[in-house]
């Protein structure tokens, strides 16, 4: 055997432990990620329209979306902010809705779906001059409600008032203060309000 083969199948072993090697680093890598956190797709600058018969019905723009599986939810989550226009029959804006952060849950094998915005969520009926802020809001697109039980400032031209819980169509046009209270005073924190663990779970937090 000659020098020069000799020389070759040195580096080509060489060559197969470096990659040997290098696989190996690269699955030690891929444990450690754990996949519960690690969003499927991500978008940065979404935007989303829904038109029905040509007029446009809902128009959401986000900064940024994550898309995570679970065994029995699909969610996305909006941790830059959130807006949605939602619009008339006659294709005029009538409702807005603005939060720091929302998700989206989706269950398969229930064929349900249930949106949450949190933080600084604003909801303004254009078409009324009514305006509600709370920390956290439900959407279910498939009942077309919207609700809070957390406390609730609500503004229109007839004046001010304020409680906890709140439950409306999705376009804000008869929303309902379920515990209003005196409106002499207004809450500075509200006691009820839902911290996020943005992957694993969304709860309410009591203050001590």
């Amino acid at each position: 055997m000659n020098f020069s083969h000799i020389l070759t199948k040195a580096a080509s072993a060489l060559a197969l432990a470096f990659v040997v090697f290098s696989c190996k680093s690269n699955l030690s890598e891929a444990e450690k990620l754990d996949l519960n956190r690690t969003p499927l797709k991500t978008v940065n600058d979404m935007f989303f329209v829904q038109s029905e018969n040509g007029l446009l019905k809902i128009r959401v723009e986000s900064a940024r979306m994550e898309s995570y599986q679970h065994d029995t939810v699909v969610y996305d989550l909006f941790p830059h902010g959130f807006h949605v226009f939602a619009y008339a029959e006659d294709g005029s804006l009538e409702t807005t809705i603005v939060s720091d952060k929302a998700r989206h849950d989706m269950f398969p094998n229930r064929d349900e779906e249930l949106w949450s915005v949190f933080g600084n969520v604003v909801i303004n009926n254009v078409a009324k001059h009514e305006t509600m802020e709370t920390d956290t809001l439900y959407w279910d697109s498939k009942a077309k409600e919207i609700w809070t039980d957390c406390y609730i400032k609500m503004y229109s031209p007839s004046g001010f008032m304020q409680g906890y819980g709140m439950r409306s169509d999705e376009m804000a046009r008869n929303a309902i203060l379920l515990n209003p209270f005196d409106n002499e005073f207004i809450v500075e924190e509200d006691t009820t309000k839902v911290l996020i663990d943005t992957v694993n779970f969304i709860g309410p937090m009591l203050k001590k």
